[in-house]
């Protein structure tokens, strides 16, 4: 089964289940009008009635090629009174049967046991439709609920518009909701318009399988939900695109929760078949670092050995231990025995945040992601890079359009070979990997970016930094004393005059320095053998005519 259900911050659902505090006369937005008849709406309206339908509209004059609606191109409708309108023949159902249903494609704005016979008609309870190039809007205003009452009224509208995009019988879809009073009829186990079965808001394709359903549907509160929050930030509106015949869900690249630990649990939304939702992760295991945050998803955050001895992770950051009982400046020492910021102490973070100059910052806090990502559970990545579009469509900025030039690009963009938009003067330059194109000259996109802790950017992505370099080695004390060649044979002057040894150093090679000698670095460089053969030859001579003058005397 292929369902979307948008899933709402706990403010929207809050908001859908305080009925009382929101009250019956709740009011979002205007409805379209000045169509003509008695309130605006249109000519053409069904008379007072109660699950009556209108009879088979022709809809090619607004679009001529027809609707593609779950691959059913869609020439004619039918306006049902119960809030929804029908493409094979009309609906007299008045309690709304959960999506999907067999036989009888749908969009319904408002499917509840609406009638429209009470006395306000025709200043009220009036469904009334208008077709215009490339528009179809069926209004259902001011109507109240079975049987016969009108103390609370519900106000909305829908509204089809020709799609601007590549595909032939592609349309946009608008609910529009002004007043919200009620959810239930009578017949459908309501009194006083609440209770019972409540309305249901959505797509259904007819076949049993395929619909997309707005959440909280045939629950208390959806009147609430649909009059006060949106899925395009303007409450009451609530809009929708058919592509190829399926109807995309808004909102494709947005932060979503895979409900995997860790970092792998921030994901991005887009749209599969049918327009179903789900959740793409965006991030995938990484090596654990210190930085507050799960990085390996194993559901354990800063676990194991990830900081070069003394030093050890707390709060996301690998902490020294205090020397001496002292600190860095703008250090401290706790309690514990090692340094932290001063800004820092006393300051508890959440267990997927750490302390930065006294402020807790999440997983992307202080994060400027290099140019064309952005930043979600402590990842930078391009959300494109995860959205996978169907066929005949591309992914911009995070969401699935047609291609250009089936679409206009922007002033001072020029189409590209993909279908993408780019800059102008960019179609015959190539940039190398890690750059990106602006008025034709390449510019490295790791400018002015600030990777997530543990990351540098290198040719236009954040990775993981190198491991820092290893400490250097520790003093092993004072070097020994210089080589002594025994008595007698350095007592005197050297050979050229200078220096009490044999070369006029304190060595044996030629002024150069001899491991240990103690004279200058540790380095040294290797005799040849024809300088160790002269000095041994020298060293022989020397000693032979010293004892013959001892001989003679």
């Amino acid at each position: 089964m292929s369902t979307m259900r948008f899933r709402l911050p706990v403010a929207v659902l809050a908001a859908a289940l305080a009925w009382s505090a929101f009250g019956a006369n709740a009011r979002a937005v205007p409805l379209l009008n000045s169509f003509g008849g008695p309130n605006g709406y249109g000519t053409d309206h069904l008379p007072p009635n109660d699950d009556g339908s209108s009879s088979s509209i022709d809809i090619t004059s607004a679009f001529p090629g027809g609707l593609n609606f779950f691959g059913t191109v869609q020439t004619q409708a039918f306006v049902n009174t119960n809030g929804n309108i029908t493409f094979n023949r009309g609906v007299p159902t008045y309690t709304p049967n959960a999506f999907p249903v067999a036989s009888q494609p749908m969009i319904a704005p408002y499917w509840a046991d609406v009638d429209i016979r009470g006395a306000s008609y025709p200043s009220s309870n009036e469904v009334a439709w208008v077709l215009r190039p490339g528009q179809m809007i069926v209004t259902w205003h001011n109507v109240g609920y079975y049987s016969s009452h009108d103390d609370k009224t519900m106000d909305f509208q829908l509204i089809i518009s020709n799609g601007m995009s590549c595909g032939a019988g592609d349309f946009e879809v608008e609910f529009r909701f002004n007043h919200c009073g009620w959810e239930t009829g009578d017949a459908s186990g309501g009194s006083g318009g609440f209770g019972g079965t409540p309305a249901q808001s959505g797509f259904d394709a007819g076949n049993s399988v395929d619909y997309v359903e707005i959440m909280g549907s045939r629950m208390a509160g959806i009147a609430a939900h649909l009059c006060a929050e949106s899925n395009v930030s303007m409450p009451g509106i609530w809009q929708f695109s058919v592509r190829s015949g399926a109807v995309l869900c808004p909102g494709a690249g947005e932060v979503c929760d895979t409900g995997m630990p860790g970092v792998c649990s921030a994901g991005i939304t887009q749209c599969g078949a049918a327009g179903a939702i789900s959740c793409a992760a965006a991030g995938s295991p990484s090596t654990e670092l210190c930085d507050g945050l799960d990085n390996d998803c194993d559901g354990s955050i800063d676990n194991g050995d990830l900081c070069t001895a003394p030093e050890v992770c707390q709060g996301g950051a690998c902490v020294a231990p205090c020397f001496e009982g002292g600190c860095a400046p703008g250090e401290t020492c706790t309690t514990d025995g090692f340094c932290v910021e001063t800004a820092c102490v006393g300051v508890t973070c959440g267990p997927t945040e750490r302390c930065v100059a006294g402020t807790c910052l999440d997983a992307c806090g202080g994060v400027v992601c290099p140019h064309g990502q952005q930043c979600l559970g402590g990842t930078c990545l391009a959300a494109c890079d995860v959205i996978t579009c169907g066929d005949g469509f591309v992914c911009v900025d995070g969401e699935c359009t047609c291609p250009c030039p089936g679409r206009s690009c922007a002033s001072g963009e020029i189409c590209g070979s993909d279908g993408r938009c780019i800059s102008s003067g960019c179609d015959l330059t190539i940039c190398d990997a890690g750059f990106y194109c602006i008025d034709g000259a390449c510019l490295d996109a790791c400018d002015g970016a600030t990777c997530p802790l543990g990351q540098i950017c290198e040719t236009g992505d954040c990775i993981p930094a190198p491991p820092p370099p290893p400490p250097p080695p520790t003093d092993a004390g004072p070097p020994p004393p210089p080589y002594d060649a025994g008595p007698g044979i350095d007592s005197g002057t050297g050979s050229d005059g200078g220096g009490t040894g044999l070369d006029g150093g304190s060595g044996h090679d030629g002024g150069r320095v001899v491991p240990g000698s103690g004279a200058g670095c540790a380095c040294h460089v290797g005799q040849t053998n024809d300088e160790s053969g002269r000095g041994m030859l020298f060293g022989l001579g020397l000693a032979a005519m010293l004892f013959w003058r001892r001989r003679r005397r």
